[in-house]
């Protein structure tokens, strides 16, 4: 089935939808001005033990936390797609596919460069596959060259008239016109952009939203630490855990179904095994 009048190379504009979500972008047709931050802290206490179990059998590229959470996060998107909207010129859509998007620090030295990882999503797609295109793509920034989007960025770099550029390329962008070389790997085209500050040696904590491009989730995973949790008998006892702050385009679903992406994500990560399974396979929770 082709698109229709009105959708876009990224996106199919949602036409059946309420009058809340039809005068919303009127009233704040910006990203920025419609953010929603929720905080939340996960047990790995069971992921860890998954992790040392995977990592037994000695694999060249370790299974981590940073994967575990990517894959959730692509899973609960896959079954929770109004998460996978976005709003553009003022008009609704549905995303044509899940991706997630995040920075690589090609070395850890202040003056180290920064690439783009940008995952296409299958439904089929299981923790291994991701795996193995997280390992593809930040061996290829750290030791074989630049993103596309890096590179073309560096081409515009060059080019006179830079306040010229910027309006063309945001009136492109509202419209879903950008080139695809531009945009190839440009984070902000994602489902989500994920941070991951706990490679840093951060906490998690709020990161906004764009008002360039198709984002409508921004993920960021903090530290990995030991904290106090409920033992279920009255008292208390330390476990791993990782916090993980949440930032959401609020004009894209409501307060209930949101709250139930964060459950499900909570289950994913506390039983790391549905991670075996494909992004599409359906989780009780």
């Amino acid at each position: 089935m082709g698109r229709k009048w009105g959708d876009r190379r990224d996106g199919t504009l949602v036409r059946s939808t309420d009058s809340m979500h039809y005068i919303m972008p009127l009233m704040y047709p910006n990203r920025c001005d419609n953010e929603a931050f929720i905080s939340e802290t996960v047990d790995l206490t069971n992921a860890m033990k998954w992790l040392e179990a995977k990592n037994a059998s000695g694999p060249d590229y370790k299974y981590n936390v940073f994967q575990l959470i990517v894959t959730a996060v692509l899973k609960t998107i896959t079954l929770r797609p109004q998460l996978n909207r976005f709003y553009a010129n003022y008009n609704l859509y549905q995303r044509n596919e899940v991706s997630a998007a995040f920075t690589i620090k090609k070395q850890f030295r202040d003056e180290s460069d920064e690439g783009l990882a940008f995952i296409h999503a299958k439904p089929s797609d299981t923790i291994d596959t991701v795996h193995d295109e997280i390992y593809r793509q930040v061996h290829y920034v750290r030791h074989e060259g630049k993103d596309q989007s890096t590179e073309s960025m560096d081409f515009l770099q060059k080019l006179p008239f830079k306040k010229l550029i910027g309006a063309a390329a945001r009136f492109l962008d509202r419209r879903g016109l950008m080139p695809q070389s531009v945009i190839a790997t440009d984070p902000f085209q994602s489902s989500v952009v994920l941070a991951n500050l706990g490679s840093i040696k951060l906490h998690a904590g709020y990161h906004h939203l764009t008002n360039w491009g198709t984002t409508s989730v921004f993920v960021v995973i903090g530290e990995i630490r030991q904290r106090r949790f409920d033992d279920g008998q009255g008292g208390e006892a330390l476990r791993t855990s990782v916090d993980i702050g949440l930032t959401v385009d609020e004009r894209i679903s409501d307060g209930f179904y949101c709250s139930r992406a964060v459950a499900l994500l909570h289950k994913l990560l506390e039983d790391p095994r549905l991670l075996e399974r494909p992004l599409a396979e359906k989780v009780d929770f």
